[in-house]
């Protein structure tokens, strides 16, 4: 199985998963949740269920078993979407190539279904009877987890990101703030998917140092295509940085020197998991996302 094989096979094993811990409710609580289910099943890659699947596998786990971790994860990411896309936030329009949540539920909506999906993520990852998963290395996933989604994690990075609307960061600054908003999250997938399996050796500090270069150049990525890249390829309005006045990589340092540092930090993703046994789709997946266009 190649890297694009596997990974749609976790994305629809994500999909399934989600349709499943987010059912539809009857009722005046149906309405929140269809509001939820409209942002959580609308796609995308699926990256950090995927990652968590991958290293819990690495581990010697059965990939399945970390399913219901994988969907919390992804319930949190698709929560701070919601909430990034709000009129007080970035006030954007589209997302996945949809209008965006609070377009189409209003803005009250979207936020209570951002918050249930945040809670929700942790009444999935906590429930009695995951087959093969000590309690013990359950809860230290859900700690992790939630660490990396706070307010010295991602929260903390959104809360830089709309300082430096105003300001004008240094380099170590604007880095410290995507390590927190986009890193920390991949870190919780990466480092999540060892601590359930109960890994604290090789493997977990190949994990925390794929993550930090992987996130850094992910997000450079983003940068470079909200500059460069094709509306109906991503999904989201073009040019959405420029126009809230965001301070990105690409307006600080160019085009060019964000191309070469995607380059290096993908380099350094890739060394990160080489040595590690079986760990060809990791390698081929940082190549991927460098090279992505959406």
């Amino acid at each position: 199985m190649d890297c694009k094989e596997r990974l749609a096979e976790y994305a629809a094993w994500t999909q399934r998963g989600l349709e499943e811990y987010l059912a539809p409710q009857p009722g005046l609580l149906g309405r929140v949740m269809e509001s939820a289910r409209y942002s959580a099943l609308a796609g995308g890659k699926r990256l950090r269920p995927a990652l968590l699947m991958e290293f819990y596998r690495l581990c010697g786990g059965e990939p399945r078993q970390a399913l219901p971790f994988a969907c919390a994860l992804e319930m949190i990411h698709t929560y701070s979407l919601i909430h990034d896309d709000l009129p007080c936030m970035d006030n954007d329009d589209l997302r996945r190539g949809k209008p965006t949540n609070h377009k189409v539920y209003g803005e009250a909506m979207a936020l209570l279904a951002g918050d249930g999906l945040l809670t929700r993520a942790f009444e999935t990852m906590l429930a009695p009877g995951a087959a093969g998963i000590q309690p013990q290395w359950a809860l230290e996933a859900a700690g992790i987890l939630a660490s990396c989604a706070g307010m010295e994690g991602m929260i903390g990075g959104q809360v830089m990101d709309l300082a430096f609307e105003e300001t004008v960061p240094g380099g170590e600054d604007l880095q410290r703030m995507v390590e927190l908003k986009t890193g920390c999250l991949l870190r919780a997938a990466c480092v999540g998917g060892c601590a359930l399996a109960g890994e604290h050796g090789a493997i977990r500090q190949g994990a925390e140092a794929y993550a930090h270069a992987l996130g850094l150049a992910f997000q450079i990525q983003d940068d470079i295509l909200d500059v460069t890249g094709q509306q109906e390829t991503l999904g989201k309005t073009i040019g959405s940085d420029a126009q809230n006045h965001k301070n990105t990589f690409v307006r600080i340092y160019g085009l060019e020197a964000c191309r070469r540092r995607v380059d290096e930090l993908t380099c350094q993703a890739v060394a990160a998991v080489e040595p590690l046994e079986d760990s060809g789709f990791l390698q081929q997946l940082a190549r991927d996302l460098a090279r992505r266009d959406h």
